[in-house]
């Protein structure tokens, strides 16, 4: 999340909502706290893991944070970014997506490991025009060309 808010700050997209991308990046992955971060292999619906995220932020916001102002802010950035009707939400899902890529080349490097699978199931998704420049970037410099 961290990485993702730096590069949403590196953005030269003019038409966003810079900090509240930046926030969004920040609450994006709060409920896997709790959950962890379930993957397809685990073999999850996508309606399970939308049932025990939306429980997990309801507890964080209601339960721990007692339903204040700020928490219900962060609840609604999460929900936002989770619906996707945004551009700010699929620009940050596009940060998510590059930033596993990255994750995945740091690994290869460190590990000398062929993680192919991780490009292949973010790369091509990547809408946001420079963000995808930035997942292209990436590809050309793991390619060595």
């Amino acid at each position: 999340m961290y990485r993702m808010a730096i590069l949403a700050m590196c953005t030269s997209d003019a038409s966003l909502d810079i900090p509240k991308c930046v926030l969004m990046c920040v609450v994006h992955d709060l409920a896997e706290a709790q959950v962890g971060d379930i993957t397809p292999s685990e073999g999850i619906s996508k309606e399970e893991k939308r049932r025990l995220e939306s429980e997990a932020m309801h507890s964080f916001v209601h339960d721990m944070l007692h339903g204040s102002e700020a928490a219900l802010k962060i609840e609604a950035l999460w929900r936002e970014y989770e619906e996707q009707q945004t551009k700010e939400a699929r620009f940050v899902k596009d940060l998510d997506r590059l930033e596993m890529a990255l994750q995945a080349r740091e690994y290869e490097e460190e590990h000398c490991k062929y993680l192919q699978d991780f490009f292949d199931s973010s790369l091509p998704l990547l809408r946001h025009d420079e963000v995808r420049e930035w997942g292209e970037a990436l590809d050309r410099e793991r390619r060595g060309a």
